[in-house]
């Protein structure tokens, strides 16, 4: 469990530079948030600690990687049972294709899931083969991204 982490304005620039470059080196850091760099590391350690920051990742292009077609697709489940949503959402967060997955509060659809595959062969292969197998399926609805606007964050 995380423990309750009171951020000031310097513990938020920070999280704020590195949101936008994980790569920064500490001493980069410390010069944009106004600190020297033992300090700087300090407060990055302890937001570490705390769960604060979960982690460091790199952006890597689609296209590059094979999977250029980006598809948002909603599912309503007919079980009310938590073994089939379990066993929903375990089988589907171990799936390659799927980038995202959401289970949803309040009506329908019950869960939204980004899913990321080369072309739209491969994406009727995880639609058929993965998705529409799965216990307790009861509508599927597929959206295909026309364009990723870039938000910068």
């Amino acid at each position: 469990m995380r423990n309750e982490t009171t951020l000031d304005a310097i513990d938020r620039e920070i999280l704020f530079q590195l949101s936008r470059d994980g790569r920064l080196t500490n001493v980069e850091l410390a010069r944009r948030v106004g600190l020297t760099p033992p300090p700087c590391l300090r407060r990055v350690k302890r937001l570490e600690e705390a769960g604060v920051i979960l982690g460091y990742h790199a952006v890597v292009d689609p296209h590059a990687v094979g999977r250029a077609l980006e598809v948002l697709v909603d599912v309503e489940i007919s079980a009310t049972d938590r073994a089939t949503f379990e066993q929903f959402e375990e089988t589907l967060a171990a799936c390659e294709e799927v980038v995202e997955l959401r289970r949803m509060f309040g009506s329908r659809p019950d869960y939204f899931i980004r899913v990321a595959v080369a072309d739209h062969a491969a994406y009727e292969t995880f639609l058929t083969e993965k998705l529409s197998g799965l216990p307790g399926v009861l509508r599927i609805g597929s959206h295909l991204t026309m364009k990723k606007i870039d938000t910068d964050r």
